[in-house]
């Protein structure tokens, strides 16, 4: 059988094509406790990629509340279910089946050829959302879940009894795309110099077996257009440096944008790889569906383990615990801090950081400096009483 070695799930996997990865990674990072659901990625992106016929529907990017948000309608409880119960051993390793392991397929007696009626990647666990799942966008928001407050309740705990959060989510521009695998024509690409995963839309002949095998929903169905159609990562802007147009836009500055690695390959200077591998506070997102998503996830500190651990598998304790000491202040994860401080302060893609005494520092991929930002906010006090203007001050600092 065709093999691949996905790192996140820590063994190697069964995929329809052989291991190939791309000279450099799209990557990024969301800190989902920073999203306040405004929505201003979702239309940035909206207006910049899916404003034309057809596309009424499609949000390439979308910020879900959870536990009970979703689009397209219960896409994550509906693969979950096909996959039923899915183990985890004591080391990390994922013990059950991914989608491409499911069905059992022989993945080289799959060989695609040149007859789309030859559905190679059929194999692939998967659904076709229904029509009317597009239809409700904002299902599910601000909806809690857990148990009730009382009336005079003062939290103590960082866990609440009662609790959502927000879940931010783009084309994941998986390593092993399940659109890729399942398009019988190989109109799904992934791009060799930045791992952006792309559908040639001349090529695609409207079989949505990449909106099928998508088990993110990122994959959407145009009926004007006749094609499949998805998020591009911004690639006009990410060619020229740039963060996408979601990223730049982000209110609460939740984003980092940049390039990943591999386990065992990774840069500790590179924002993305110091993250994801070096402190391991961002996590995949539901890493035992066997993508290899290149989006990770800083988990919510507020949101029971238990929860939180089927969605980003093993280590989501240990990363809540480190990003509280970072916010805290612990001089341990100093240097974690300044790079949450550099997250969204430039339109350019920070590709190595530094953190001194006084500022966190990003620099571009020419070395050039393109984001400063101070370790601690200087304050001014000024004097209560402005005698010039014969006014008081009500704020001070």
């Amino acid at each position: 059988m065709a093999e691949v070695y996905n790192w996140q799930i820590g063994r190697e996997m069964e995929y329809p094509y052989a291991e190939s990865r791309p000279d450099r990674q799209w990557g990024a990072v969301f800190d989902i406790n920073k999203c306040i659901a405004c929505q201003t990625c979702t239309m940035s992106c909206k207006t910049t990629w899916t404003s034309g016929e057809g596309q009424e529907h499609m949000f390439w990017n979308n910020v879900e509340t959870k536990p009970y948000g979703s689009y397209p309608l219960e896409w994550d409880k509906e693969i979950l279910d096909r996959l039923g119960v899915q183990e985890w051993g004591s080391d990390g390793v994922y013990e059950g089946d991914t989608i491409f392991e499911a069905n059992d397929i022989d993945w080289e007696e799959q060989v695609p050829d040149d007859d789309p009626g030859n559905f190679h990647g059929e194999g692939i666990e998967g659904y076709r959302p229904d029509d009317e799942d597009w239809t409700h966008p904002n299902m599910g928001e601000d909806e809690p879940a857990g148990e009730s407050f009382e009336s005079d309740t003062h939290i103590q705990e960082e866990t609440h009894p009662m609790w959502f959060f927000y879940l931010p989510r783009v084309c994941n521009h998986c390593t092993f795309a399940g659109c890729a695998g399942a398009c019988p024509v190989q109109a799904v690409y992934k791009r060799q110099d930045d791992g952006i995963v792309l559908i040639d839309e001349d090529s695609c002949q409207a079989m949505q077996e990449c909106v099928r095998a998508c088990p993110y929903g990122k994959s959407i169905f145009n009926r004007e257009a006749g094609n499949s159609q998805k998020c591009v990562g911004c690639y006009p802007k990410v060619e020229q440096g740039q963060v996408p147009q979601c990223f730049e836009n982000c209110l609460g500055k939740i984003r980092q944008h940049g390039w990943v690695n591999p386990r065992g390959e990774h840069d500790p200077s590179n924002p993305i790889d110091y993250l994801v591998h070096e402190v391991e506070v961002a996590k995949p997102l539901y890493p035992q569906l066997g993508l290899e998503p290149n989006v990770y996830y800083i988990p919510p500190i507020n949101v029971p383990d238990d929860y939180l651990f089927q969605m980003f598998g093993p280590g989501v304790s240990e990363a809540k615990e480190t990003y509280r000491a970072a916010r805290r202040g612990d001089e341990e994860y100093r240097k974690l801090r300044g790079l949450l401080h550099l997250m969204g302060s430039t339109e350019w893609r920070i590709e190595e950081f530094e953190v001194t005494d006084e500022e966190a520092i990003g620099y571009d991929g020419s070395g050039s400096v393109v984001a400063r930002v101070p370790m601690e906010e200087p304050q001014y006090e000024r004097d209560r009483f402005d005698a010039e203007n014969d006014v008081y001050r009500l704020d001070i600092t």
